[in-house]
């Protein structure tokens, strides 16, 4: 496997924002379940991207960086809890790795990143959401993650085509 390595990037400069841009774009024009139903354009995700990033220089919020051999290869978000009686627990948010890198077990190198940075910040629990039907849902139970609860139809991907939104944690 090529070297990979996943890091938290507190600031995120033009060249970057680019690169965060068409991977998210890409992703989700190959289906990926991360916030948008393909197709998608730079302009449809580049105002979620920037509300993530708005989170991101409030240093409450984390980004995750995937590279390999230097080049960026995926991303996930952190987000901290504003409550004071939930400062133990992070949100996982849009985990993905281009599409061009998929099946490298790059997944697993990410979220394992993930764990890592959430733990050097003191949370002992993550939470994520995964959109039923795409099994992805089995991917983080793999990684330890366990299913606490389900909102049927809380995704409407198309008219006729609601999913389950399912709820995961898992202890760090």
């Amino acid at each position: 496997m090529p070297a990979a390595v996943v890091r938290p990037v507190p600031e995120v400069d033009d060249a970057l924002r680019a690169e965060l841009l068409a991977c998210w774009t890409d992703v989700s024009n190959a289906g990926g379940a991360v916030g948008f139903v393909p197709p998608v354009t730079r302009d449809d995700v580049a105002p979620v991207l920037d509300r993530l990033l708005d989170g991101v220089r409030s240093r409450r919020d984390v980004l995750c960086v995937l590279t390999v051999d230097g080049a960026t290869a995926g991303f996930a978000a952190l987000v901290g809890s504003a409550g004071p009686l939930r400062q133990h627990w992070g949100t996982v948010l849009r985990v993905q790795v281009h599409p061009s890198r998929q099946g490298e077990g790059l997944g697993r190198v990410l979220m394992d990143g993930v764990h890592d940075i959430a733990r050097t910040r003191g949370w002992e629990f993550l939470h994520l959401t995964a959109r039923g039907g795409t099994g992805v849902d089995e991917f983080y139970r793999r990684l330890g993650y366990r299913e606490v609860g389900r909102l049927p139809g809380a995704i409407r991907v198309a008219p006729g085509d609601d999913r389950d939104e399912i709820s995961l944690v898992r202890a760090l």
